[in-house]
């Protein structure tokens, strides 16, 4: 059933025109373009910055110098950098650009309030130079698209209200009765993402730059990843598709495939998404029965992800003459068929049998970035190219500059993830390999890693076709904006009384489409329901996470240690996390237990592994062994790619947080005494002194304050605590 606009304004039937109003009035107002163009600039540069620095780190993990030797520039610092920057900045801004485009006109009506426009605007700009200059310099909680610390936190939910203010407000004093499709998940995106931004940023603060979540172990896990799944299906997909319902037909002048399609599409996905979460979490210290939560509603996922691709696809029917010559309609419908297959491999990835051997390899990195560079660059790039002519009163400047753009994109793609897939099956089968003897066939670890080099380096040509794409859209873009002239204020007409804009007139749904309120209730319901059942019973029922008695908080000398390696974020390439697989615990050790994490704010599972599994690796060398490997990882690594860390050699360990660190794990259940915490660095420095002196037996001198002490000794802890025998 047709959702097209005009078609349904013809054959909708008018609704009762009260006394006194003449139906043949209208109203004349003025659509913001202004607030349009200044997300699309942002758009644009803040996509060219994450590119440039992914781009970079893509060439960082095949050549260690390109980490260029300082604290504030090697990969684990300026990873999160690179994807704050493509998800929240490229891709946020992108979102605010198309939906203060596409709801003024569904709702005929100009935004809201101007200066909340202009407060989202500037606020979101600010929020993304606070991640630019506290990432780089190692102020992060290491959680993954979550890495900003608590006042940055407070300021995106500031900001992210008054986009819900300006939206709802638009809404409610909108000229059309009708919410179209697009509307649905403009409005499911900002409630959901507002749920999970708050659930997952409850932290407790130690000072200014620094606080510790919530949430330990197990279940800071489940709810790390009920938000990172989420983040994805919230903020890159369902706006997307609000927007691909809206600037799709628009570019393709036809109408929306099936308008009953899209109904199933929006509830089904909205429900069945949250649920999805644990399928990242997949054998490993997650209790079983969450896990295959994860698992079944991951599956049912492509019932209605395919439902949306081949809406949009089918949308295109009878206009497949135009993607021959008209680029944005080329990316539009490389865009709708990334999803397709992202949302495809997803539910095959969270099979077990698969996930054993995909999950901590670059399989999911190619699996991640089909995603974002086809589906949210692509349909970007598309709306971008749409909407400058558009917004300036000219035509594009180049068609085959943009076209060029889209090859070079597509190019660029195809460079990136077949060398990713490949080297994601090499190492998940390297991994597992036995010998005819039963041992390990590659039981070094860098054996793996120097066998997927060279698709590094494919990796990161592939990332330079895909930017040097991006360079020629700013070219067009630019020269398409100098020929023609900013309507900042498009004036535009609309009946005073506007019929019911929808063809399904009758039909059980069209209640709540004239119903913002009703509608933004069931689907508050629909994404807290899969919340609520997989984090009640993890919470709730101690069985969930058996304690063991031996094991025991950190040490004021440990904890400064495990902070430096959130710090240097280290969880970037190294998981601790060691699955019960036969060739895991041949590997690294005994498997992984729930009671070993309960005193863990944050957790550091990892979901990569550049470098081997840390969790038994206390005990394993000597501390000389660690404090070669960090001043130079070559040393006791031949051929590794792991950048060295010479600061840590000479920064002090930062006691002043201590005793502040100890109060605020306490208040959030760790059992520290009073009396511990008063002499705190007392404690600490007496367990350096130890460290220092055995140092100083292999002739390594050392100072105990120095911060490489305090990481060799939260290293030497990893993992064993249940060596001790357990008095449970």
């Amino acid at each position: 059933m047709s959702s097209n606009v005009a078609e349904a304004l013809k054959n909708a039937p008018s609704e009762k025109v009260p006394a006194g109003k003449d139906p043949g009035l209208t109203d004349t107002f003025f659509y913001d373009n202004k607030i349009v163009r200044d997300f699309g600039i942002a758009t644009v540069f803040w996509g060219l910055a994450g590119m440039i620095i992914g781009t970079l780190i893509a060439f960082q993990l095949a050549k260690p110098e390109m980490n260029m030797g300082n604290q504030y520039t090697t990969f684990g610092r300026i990873r999160p950098l690179h994807t704050n920057a493509v998800i929240f900045a490229f891709v946020g801004n992108a979102i605010f650009m198309g939906v203060y485009y596409s709801l003024q006109r569904l709702c005929k009506s100009r935004m809201y309030s101007d200066k909340l426009s202009r407060i989202n605007f500037w606020g979101w700009q600010l929020i993304i130079l606070a991640a630019l200059i506290t990432l780089p310099l190692g102020i992060t909680t290491s959680k993954e698209y979550a890495e900003l610390e608590w006042p940055i936190d407070i300021a995106i939910t500031l900001i992210w209200v008054v986009f819900g203010w300006n939206m709802f407000g638009t809404i409610a004093r909108r000229r059309e009765k009708h919410l179209y499709v697009a509307i649905w998940f403009y409005i499911a995106t900002f409630l959901t993402v507002a749920v999970l931004h708050i659930v997952n940023s409850y932290e407790m603060p130690v000072n200014f730059l620094k606080s510790y979540s919530g949430y330990a172990g197990v279940q800071d896990a489940l709810v790390q990843w009920w938000y990172g799944h989420n983040a994805v299906a919230f903020f890159l997909t369902t706006p997307f598709l609000g927007l691909m319902y809206y600037f799709l037909p628009k570019a393709a002048n036809r109408p929306v495939y099936s308008y009953r399609l899209s109904i199933i599409h929006f509830w089904s996905l909205i429900f069945i998404y949250i649920w999805a979460g644990p399928h990242h979490l997949l054998y490993t210290a997650l209790p079983d029965w969450a896990q295959s939560l994860g698992v079944v509603f991951s599956i049912m996922l492509i019932a209605p992800s395919w439902g949306g691709m081949i809406n949009g696809l089918l949308t295109l029917r009878g206009a497949w003459d135009k993607v021959r010559e008209n680029p944005i309609l080329k990316f539009m419908v490389v865009a709708v068929t990334a999803y397709g297959m992202a949302t495809f491999e997803g539910p095959m990835l969270s099979l077990k049998n698969v996930n054993a051997i995909a999950h901590f390899t670059d399989w999911i990195v190619a699996h991640v970035h089909v995603g974002a560079l086809g589906w949210n660059g692509f349909m970007t790039f598309a709306m971008l190219y749409w909407l400058f002519p558009r917004l300036y009163k000219t035509p594009l400047h180049s068609v085959k500059l943009a076209n060029a753009h889209f090859w070079l994109g597509t190019l660029g793609i195809l460079f990136y993830a077949i060398p990713m897939y490949w080297a994601g099956f090499t190492q998940g089968l390297m991994w597992k390999q036995f010998s005819e003897d039963g041992l390990l066939q590659y039981p070094n670890f860098l054996e793996t890693v120097l066998q997927i080099v060279p698709m590094y380096y494919l990796r990161g040509i592939g990332g330079l076709f895909y930017l040097s794409g991006v360079f020629l859209m700013v070219y067009n873009l630019v020269k398409t904006a100098k020929a023609g002239k900013l309507i900042a204020n498009e004036r535009t007409e609309a009946p005073v009384i506007v019929p019911t804009v929808s063809n399904n007139a009758g039909h059980w749904h069209a209640w709540i489409e004239k119903r913002p309120t009703q509608l933004a209730i069931f689907a508050t319901v629909a994404i807290l329901i899969g919340g609520l059942v997989e984090f009640i019973p993890t919470f709730v029922i101690k069985s969930n996470v058996p304690t063991i008695a031996s094991v025991k908080p950190y040490t004021s000398l440990e904890l400064q240690g495990r902070d430096l390696y959130i710090k240097e974020d280290c969880v970037n390439c190294h998981t601790q996390m060691v699955r019960p697989f036969r060739f895991e615990t041949e590997r690294y050790g005994e498997y992984s237990k729930a009671g070993e994490f309960v005193y863990d704010h944050n957790f550091l599972w990892g979901s990569k592994r550049t470098g081997p599994d840390l969790h038994r690796i206390g005990g394993k060398y000597p501390h000389s062994w660690h404090y070669h490997h960090m001043l130079d990882p070559t040393s006791m690594s031949p051929g590794s790619i792991m950048p060295s860390y010479p600061w840590l050699f000479e920064q002090e360990i930062d006691l002043s947080t201590t005793q502040a660190k100890l109060q605020t794990l306490k208040k959030l259940g760790v059992p520290y005494e009073d009396e511990y915490i008063s002499n705190a660095n007392e404690e600490l420095m007496s367990q350096a002194q130890g460290i220092a002196v055995d140092l100083a037996k292999e002739g390594l001198n050392v100072a105990p304050e120095k911060e490489i002490v305090a990481l060799i000794a939260y290293l030497q802890r990893l993992g064993t605590d249940i060596k001790v025998k357990n008095e449970e």
